[in-house]
């Protein structure tokens, strides 16, 4: 007498004696605990659509239902193959699949490590610290390339080459964050100059090559800058800054103090310039260079450029000179308050003075609008705000083409100079109405920052999060274990 078949107890039936078990089978078959796990990431998946705004997205909770209660695809295949080899394989590949899509959801909406290269935010943020980046803080972005290499920003590991691909490329569209930017925030953002690239030379930025070489030489196909290619928004580099402008605000800098609509803002305690200093007595050690927080990158012995013409010019500056005709050590090197409190406890500080190098002035935005401006004494500029409408003359031409054009979409605006008329999207037009909202991002090393006095303003769209903490530290100049800067580990990265 033939057994009748009996529906295994699982979410994934498996024929037996060529039964294949129906629905209402399929359904009886499952566990109450199966129903309690897909119950739990039902809400959770319903809850992320619903924050998502996209409800169009619900109809993957049938492939859900599929996998934790109807088997009617056969994912788990491979548990019930009779080879070991291919289910260890196959448990591995499951495992690491499994691994990349909960890394991949957690990157893009909740939050990211990411590395400080550069020295810009020093000392609130050091090189070699890698900082937890909350996005959920202004809202994540639905990403603009969806389909790229799991974990690599916009290159290959290893192989090189483009780790994304340009089609699909959706709209901007930004979830709903419990916070916005507010002036002070450290922010980690897209580089907006970062979207037309110089493969072969990235630094400075492609805009700023075009300045020094001609955009015609940059765009040869000479090796020295390489392939020039485009990138979209979420691909374009990461940059940390300090947010000192919000929409709205018009900011200027004199003498290297903010002010946002004629209001002087407090110094953050960790701001840096440059300082020229000099010492009577034996040069600096590491050392010594350590005790006082400089790292050996950002200090210069100016003492090897001096000559005879110039032993008048020290003394009057106030620097000692000796009388037979030697000049002890002079140093330059960003210093914050603190550090020069340091400095003078030592009690061989002779003499220190604020540089005044106007070096890399005739590259700051916008290029040609603001003659006479400096890194220092810089604006007024005001910073454009959503909704916020502009006149459209030659001065805020060169102020906003930027936004306009490259921002903002409309590629092909430009203004006749003969007849003093802006054009957009083909039409002449008397005033501009902005789309999203901009920030002035600068970094706390202010002599020693390419922020936004150089590059322009920071999109919306371009934001990526807050910084929270930082998840460990290490110093280039020394060797692991001892380049390990423990004091720093999880330390609150927005003190």
């Amino acid at each position: 007498m033939q057994e009748k078949p009996v529906a295994p107890s699982s979410a994934t039936p498996s024929p037996s004696d060529n039964h294949y078990p129906t629905f209402s089978e399929r359904i009886k078959a499952v566990k109450p605990s199966r129903w309690i796990r897909f119950a739990i990431v039902a809400v959770i998946f319903l809850a992320w659509v619903a924050w998502l705004g996209s409800w169009w997205v619900a109809l993957f909770l049938i492939l859900l239902f599929d996998i934790y209660i109807t088997g009617y695809i056969p994912l788990t295949w491979w548990k019930k193959s009779k080879s070991p080899a291919v289910r260890t394989v196959m448990g591995w590949v499951d495992a690491i699949v499994y691994a990349l899509i909960l890394v991949y959801f957690i990157f893009l909406f909740v939050g990211q490590n990411y590395q400080i290269p550069s020295s810009s935010l020093e000392k609130t943020l050091l090189t070699g610290d890698y900082l937890w980046v909350n996005k959920m803080a202004y809202g994540p972005r639905v990403p603009n390339t969806p389909i790229h290499f799991p974990l690599a920003h916009n290159t290959m590991p290893v192989t090189g080459g483009k780790s994304y691909l340009d089609t699909p490329e959706w709209p901007y569209h930004r979830l709903k964050g419990y916070t916005a930017v507010e002036r002070g925030d450290i922010v980690v953002f897209n580089f907006p100059a970062g979207d037309t690239v110089a493969l072969n030379m990235q630094n400075p930025d492609y805009y700023t090559l075009c300045d020094i070489f001609g955009r015609e030489a940059v765009n040869s196909g000479n090796p020295r800058f390489g392939e020039v290619i485009y990138r979209p928004v979420d691909r374009r580099e990461n940059y940390v800054k300090r947010c000192v402008a919000l929409p709205g605000d018009t900011i200027r800098i004199a003498g290297g103090d903010i002010y946002i609509d004629g209001v002087k803002q407090e110094m953050p305690s960790d701001a840096q310039f440059n300082y020229i200093f000099q010492i009577n007595g034996a040069p600096l050690s590491e050392v010594d260079l350590e005790a006082l927080g400089i790292a050996k990158d950002d200090i210069a012995l100016v003492n090897p450029t001096i000559n005879m013409a110039d032993i008048d010019g020290l003394s009057q500056l106030g620097f000692t000179v000796r009388h037979d005709g030697s000049v002890p050590p002079i140093y330059r090197a960003p210093l914050t308050a603190s550090m020069i409190a340091s400095l003078r406890t030592r009690g061989d500080l002779t003499h220190i003075i604020r540089e005044t190098s106007q070096a890399g002035n005739e590259f700051l935005y916008p290029r040609g609008a603001g003659a006479g401006w400096t890194r220092a004494d810089y604006g007024p500029l005001w910073v454009p705000a959503k909704g916020a409408t502009i006149k459209l003359d030659a001065d805020t031409w060169d102020r906003y083409s930027r936004v306009i054009r490259n921002y903002e979409n409309h590629p092909d605006a430009y203004f006749d100079e003969s007849t003093q008329t802006a054009y957009i999207d083909g039409k002449p037009a008397t005033e501009y109405t902005f789309a999203m909202d901009y920030y002035f991002m600068m970094g706390d090393n202010r002599d020693n920052s390419l922020d936004s006095r150089y590059w322009g303003f920071v999109p919306e769209d371009h934001i990526v999060g807050r910084p929270e903490r930082v998840l460990i530290s290490f110093d280039k100049d020394r060797s692991f274990p001892f380049n390990i800067r423990w004091n720093r580990i999880f330390r609150n990265a927005r003190s």
